[in-house]
């Protein structure tokens, strides 16, 4: 995600000490997918398709843009 409108060498968030489980700052897939389509230029709420009746997302009902990643 370098130079791709991520704030330069940042360090998000903290491991363990055997680096096993996030413990600080973490971040969920559905808020990584969202920050990605943000970066992209793509509004991930609008992104939805239909199945079997349903509408389906990518980042599904939860997924927040991750603003204290971009520059």
């Amino acid at each position: 995600m370098a130079g791709g409108g991520i704030k330069p060498g940042i360090v998000y968030g903290a491991t363990d000490e055997f680096g096993f489980y996030a413990v600080d700052q973490t971040m969920h897939v559905h808020d990584l997918h969202a920050t990605i389509l943000h970066l992209f230029g793509v509004d991930h709420t609008r992104l939805t398709y239909r199945f079997q009746g349903r509408d389906f997302r990518l980042t599904d009902v939860h997924g927040e843009v991750a603003k204290a990643l971009l520059a």
